[in-house]
C-alpha cells in the first residue's frame, strides 16, 4: 500500500525550519514509540548534521516497556543522545530538560567562563502526530501550544519560553516529500500521522490486520472475541459483524469497520503494539 501524502504547509514549514536552526542551539527531534525508525524523516537530515540533537522516542507507555529499551540501546550504540518518555507524564519534563542542557554542556560553559548567563534556544521537530506539542505543554506545565490528535494541527512556527530561560520552537509536523519505504508509510498511516482522510482507510485496516496476525495474533481475538482463519477481508468482516456495523439486509459496514479497528489501535485498545524493531531496518 503506497502512502503519499505532503500538502503545501509542510514546505513552507521545511522551509522555515532551515531558516530558523540559525537561530537554535540545538534539535529535540521527537519521535512516536511505536515507530520510531519510520519517523526518521530524510527531509531533516540537513538540519540535525548542523546542531546537537536530543531524540525524544515519546508516547512510550503505548508499547512494552523492552521493545523501547531496545530501541534507546540501538540508538546510543550509533552515538545518538536519546530518551524514552511519555509527554503525558509529569514527572518526564524534567528529564528532558536535562538532557537538552548535557548535549549543550560545552557552550553553556564556554559562555559561563566569560560571564555569560546564556539562555539556550531548541527546536522541536518530528513527524505529525508524534507529540511535540503535547510534549512542550508538559515542559511548560500547562497549556502553551495547540494540540490535537490529529496530524497538521500546529501550522506555524511557535516560541514558547520555559522557565530557567530556555526557548523551544514548536515547529508543524511534517512529512517527507517521498517515504522511504512502504512499509514506513503504512506505519505512519496506522500512527495517525498521515490524515486518515487522504488514504484509503479500509485498505489501511486490511494492512493492519495482516501485521497483528503475524506479529499479534491474540490481539483481535481478545479484542473481538472472534477468529482469526481466512483472510483480512474475512476478518473484518467478522469484526463489523461481531461490533454490529452493519447495513440494511445484515451486510458488514467495512468502512465503518475500518475506522473502528484503527481507532481501537491507536487508543491502545488492542494492547501495547509497536510495529517496528532495531533488528528490522
Amino acid at each position: 500500500m503506497l502512502i503519499q501524502w505532503f500538502p503545501g504547509h509542510m514546505a513552507k514549514a521545511k522551509r522555515q525550519m532551515e531558516e530558523s536552526i540559525k537561530r537554535v542551539d540545538s534539535l529535540i527531534y521527537v519521535l512516536d514509540a511505536r515507530a520510531p525508525f519510520s519517523c526518521i524523516n530524510p527531509e531533516f537530515d540537513n538540519l540535525i548534521a548542523l546542531k546537537p540533537v536530543l531524540y525524544v522516542i515519546n508516547k512510550s507507555d503505548l508499547t512494552e516497556k523492552s521493545a523501547v529499551e531496545k530501541w534507546t540501546a540501538a540508538f546510543r550504540s550509533k552515538g545518538m543522545t536519546v530518551l524514552a518518555i511519555s509527554s503525558t507524564v509529569g514527572k518526564d519534563a524534567p528529564k528532558v530538560l536535562s538532557a537538552l542542557r548535557e548535549i549543550n554542556a560545552q557552550k553553556i560553559e564556554r559562555l559561563r567562563a566569560k560571564g555569560v548567563n546564556y539562555a539556550l534556544k531548541a527546536m522541536v521537530i518530528g513527524m505529525p502526530n508524534t507529540g511535540k506539542s503535547t510534549l512542550i505543554n508538559a515542559l511548560c506545565r500547562g497549556k502553551k501550544t495547540v494540540t490535537g490528535n490529529k496530524p497538521g494541527v500546529t501550522k506555524g512556527e511557535q516560541w514558547v519560553r520555559l522557565d530557567g530561560g530556555i526557548s523551544l520552537l514548536d515547529t508543524p509536523g511534517t512529512l517527507s516529500h517521498s517515504m522511504k519505504s512502504e512499509k514506513a508509510g503504512v506505519n505512519l498511516a496506522f500512527i495517525g500521522s498521515v490524515r486518515d482522510a487522504v488514504v484509503d482507510t479500509t485498505e489501511l485496516s486490511l494492512e493492519l490486520i495482516r501485521f497483528l496476525n503475524e506479529k499479534y495474533s491474540d490481539a483481535l481475538p481478545a479484542r473481538y472475541g472472534i477468529s482469526v482463519e481466512g483472510s483480512p477481508l474475512d476478518i473484518l468482516e467478522r469484526t463489523a459483524v461481531k461490533r454490529g456495523l452493519v447495513r440494511k439486509g445484515g451486510e458488514a459496514d467495512l468502512d465503518k469497520a475500518a475506522v473502528a479497528l484503527l481507532d481501537d489501535f491507536r487508543k491502545q485498545r488492542l494492547g501495547k503494539i509497536i510495529l517496528e524493531m532495531p533488528d528490522e531496518e
